[in-house]
């Protein structure tokens, strides 16, 4: 908080970048405060456990922090040790897909992207390249050599499918996924990172990873370019109005399901009562895991 850059703080605020304060802790939960110098609000990060849940349930809650700012959650996945192609991954339903509008890997820089900046997609398995051919982003590791971004707008909650979710299946037999309430984020950055940037601290070394970081925000343009609403047509929120005096509590869940043999690319994610959640496989192998999805609603 904010997002991306700023003129008078670091990149991702404070909150990425400064000392938390510790609060309390149990078993099972985790409390830490800070208050951020560049923003001025004050934000209560608690990391909670359910005992039988694969889950870790993670909420800010953001005070004293007035007008339209920009945030996100910024997971990254190492998947340099999977074959090319081997990880496969899914999310819930979205409205479109857009690649950087900029060079997002800097030629000049030596950097190398793949992905033809500014183009629009609707299905992730055919996403145009510079060249003018496509490519499969469900499958990763994929374009060794290039640092790529794209965003997805999420499609509004519905009383059967009440979260968005994004998940990746990994060969060793697992599903990694994120949960979220799309009125908060409302949109998903990839960042496929895979040896695209020679600079530092890269140096050719960043393989293989993976950012699905869950935002309200224009890409990783930073709080002033999220602030000017280029979205704004498409019905795309891009910062959010706060309040000094209305807290707003923003809570993500990340979990992992064991999975058998063949499950392959997550075809959906939907609730089975409060207490647990559905994981269907594309070869219609299905699981169902207790997971408190709930926790996402106010």
């Amino acid at each position: 908080l904010p997002f991306g850059g700023q003129e008078k703080g670091p990149p991702h605020g404070d909150t990425a970048n400064a000392k938390w304060d510790f609060q309390n802790q149990t078993d099972h939960s985790l409390v830490l405060r800070q208050k951020g110098n560049d923003t001025g609000a004050t934000v209560t990060k608690t990391i909670s456990l359910v005992d039988g849940h694969h889950a870790i349930y993670a909420e800010h809650v953001i005070a004293q922090l007035e007008g339209r700012w920009n945030y996100g959650n910024h997971p990254i996945l190492n998947l340099s040790s999977v074959a090319a192609g081997a990880a496969r991954i899914a999310t819930s339903p979205f409205r479109f897909g857009s690649v950087y509008h900029a060079e997002f890997s800097n030629p000049a820089a030596g950097e190398s992207g793949m992905l033809k900046p500014n183009s629009r997609f609707t299905d992730l398995r055919s996403v145009t390249c510079k060249d003018g051919t496509t490519t499969d982003l469900t499958r990763y590791p994929a374009r060794a050599g290039n640092d790529d971004l794209i965003m997805l707008v999420n499609s509004p909650a519905t009383e059967a499918q009440p979260f968005a979710w994004t998940a990746v299946t990994f060969p060793e037999g697992y599903v990694w996924y994120q949960l979220k309430n799309v009125a908060d984020f409302p949109s998903t950055l990839f960042w496929l990172s895979n040896g695209g940037r020679p600079g530092h601290p890269w140096e050719k070394r960043h393989l293989g990873r993976l950012g699905l970081e869950e935002v309200c925000s224009h890409f990783c343009d930073g709080v002033d370019i999220s602030r000017e609403d280029r979205l704004a047509a498409d019905g795309v929120p891009t910062t959010r109005l706060f309040r000094k005096d209305q807290p707003v509590r923003l809570p993500l869940i990340q979990a992992v399901a064991a999975v058998g043999p063949g499950f392959g690319q997550v075809k959906s994610i939907t609730p089975v009562g409060p207490e647990s959640v559905r994981i269907l496989g594309e070869n219609g192998q299905a699981v169902t895991v207790p997971l408190n999805w709930k926790y996402l609603k106010c």
